[in-house]
């Protein structure tokens, strides 16, 4: 997907970011040191996680990135998973993620074997084809695993019983979705986000920017495939955007009220994706 956040706004976040990691990455690596960058959509972390691996690679360390999008179970799958609850076909929350491969991935990586990461085509809903995933084939020193929940914990069971918006009250009316999304989440990702040697936060002012921005994001991409006179099937208007993003609501809510207290590095920011110092 394209970025819509500018470099110049990027720019102040990395600095921030780089500086926090010159302490911890000065030891010599046993294993790579793993930056977990969470976000909300359309918080930069993209863009953010770029940048700040060409920074770090021109000072001479050996850097990948891993979005926790890539790690999507396809729409096929999703279709299989979607008999647990009709709510899982849309991609996005724990449990949409393909945990066997990360885990298989994050172990490579730690021995420094041979490895391909994997690359999600958000366009067609699918996985690139294994031939199209990042080779890295030396030991890394440090890998940057961004998503919009990476690091996330689950709910109480209290916290889980009122609806929050109108698709869990009209479409998971007995909780039955958002219990099997926190039981996912207090599993195996839990057991993988363990392996983060350090957390950054980049908190938004609220759920309330993130349908701005992430309709932003979509319209970046449809512009995008139109100029390329490829098909908008698989894209969203504003209304589907505005459905998709409440699928997100109740974590990122939950993320923003707990993780600033425990994350390593908290990057606040305003409307406009500018950190505020």
């Amino acid at each position: 997907m394209s970025s819509i956040v500018s470099s110049d706004v990027a720019s102040p976040v990395v600095s921030l970011i780089a500086d926090d990691l010159r302490a911890p990455l000065q030891a010599p690596p046993r294993r790579p040191f793993v930056l977990g960058l969470c976000g909300a959509q359309g918080s930069g972390k993209s863009t953010t996680a770029e940048e700040l691996g060409r920074r770090l690679a021109s000072e001479g360390l050996h850097v990948a990135i891993l979005s926790i999008d890539d790690l999507y179970l396809g729409a096929e799958a999703r279709r299989e998973l979607a008999k647990v609850h009709p709510l899982l076909q849309t991609r996005g929350v724990p449990g949409t993620h393909d945990v066997a491969l990360w885990s298989k991935v994050f172990a490579a990586l730690d021995r420094g074997a041979p490895t391909r990461v994997p690359r999600f085509r958000k366009s067609n809903d699918t996985r690139a084809p294994e031939a199209e995933w990042q080779m890295i084939d030396r030991p890394l020193d440090l890998l940057i695993f961004d998503g919009w929940c990476v690091g996330s914990t689950p709910q109480s069971e209290a916290a889980l019983i009122e609806p929050l918006n109108a698709l869990e009250r009209d479409e998971d009316g007995d909780g039955r979705w958002r219990a099997w999304v926190n039981a996912q989440l207090a599993g195996d990702y839990q057991r993988l986000f363990a392996r983060l040697d350090r957390l950054v936060l980049l908190q938004v002012p609220g759920f309330h920017v993130v349908s701005r921005w992430r309709k932003q994001q979509e319209h970046a991409l449809r512009a995008e495939m139109r100029a390329a006179g490829r098909d908008l099937a698989a894209t969203m208007d504003d209304a589907g955007v505005d459905r998709f993003i409440q699928h997100y609501q109740r974590l990122t809510e939950h993320i923003l009220s707990e993780m600033p207290s425990r994350a390593d590095l908290v990057v606040r920011l305003d409307r406009d994706r500018r950190p505020q110092l």
